[in-house]
């Protein structure tokens, strides 16, 4: 029996690129995983390759009534959750200087990003308290511990995560809820292409940055955070690919 067997897994944003492989890892080592997202008919799809170890849940976590009835929308017994993989994100209309975007895209940056986390972990910490245990995963970014040219809504949003999953787990250090940030640099994922609302420019942007991390890579990092004695908590780990150009930690 692994660490994971027969945990209930909640993964944001696993509808593609980091979420699903996670979502796919973590069904591998023996969780049960609520595959949640946005784009219902692909996470229909992952949740019917993985079989009855996942379930597809329609999510969008900029809506607040969308995530306040998140658990009313499972099954009941898929509704104690043991793990929260905050994975939802993007930086669309990002990599350009804070004065070319509008404060409406810098907003709804910080909406998903943060906000939305936030909602997503208030609806699910419920339960964790009061059954004490859990354990929650925060997708940052190495963008959050350190500043970029031209990421400044993003790099926001994801200091304000860096700065929440440092908080939240002084304020359930002496709980059995443990809270983790996995920090990933550069991932190839749909993410330039949803960024610049153009795959060929997404694809473009990978190949000339060089070295990329891969989402089984981020994926791997999140299994093992989570594979741990209960007395162990990783508090933050970082990942960067081997060889990088100087922008080459950033997403």
């Amino acid at each position: 029996m692994g660490h994971l067997d027969g945990k209930i897994a909640l993964v944001t944003g696993a509808s593609a690129g980091i979420g699903e492989q996670t979502a796919r890892t973590l069904a591998n080592a023996g969780a049960r995983v609520i595959c949640a997202a946005r784009r219902l008919p692909h996470l229909e799809s992952l949740a019917a390759e993985l079989g009855d170890a996942a379930i597809a849940l329609e999510l969008d976590v900029t809506d607040e009534d969308s995530v306040a009835k998140l658990l009313d929308r499972l099954p009941r017994d898929w509704r104690d959750i043991d793990i929260l993989v905050n994975n939802a994100g993007h930086d669309i209309g990002g990599r350009r200087q804070f004065h070319e975007g509008t404060a409406s895209q810098w907003a709804a940056t910080i909406e998903t990003n943060v906000i939305g986390l936030m909602r997503v972990t208030r609806t699910v910490l419920d339960s964790m308290v009061e059954r004490n245990t859990g354990h929650i995963v925060n997708i940052g970014s190495v963008a959050g511990i350190q500043a970029y040219k031209a990421c400044a809504a993003y790099a926001a949003s994801k200091h304000a995560v860096h700065g929440l999953s440092e908080t939240l787990r002084l304020d359930y250090g002496a709980t059995g809820i443990k809270v983790s940030e996995v920090l990933p640099g550069m991932v190839e994922t749909e993410f330039a292409a949803t960024r610049f609302g153009d795959e060929k420019l997404g694809e473009e942007y990978y190949r000339d940055f060089g070295v990329c991390l891969k989402p089984e890579d981020i994926a791997r990092s999140v299994h093992f955070v989570l594979d741990q004695p209960t007395e162990v908590v990783i508090a933050q780990i970082v990942v960067v690919p081997t060889r990088r150009t100087p922008d080459s930690s950033v997403v």
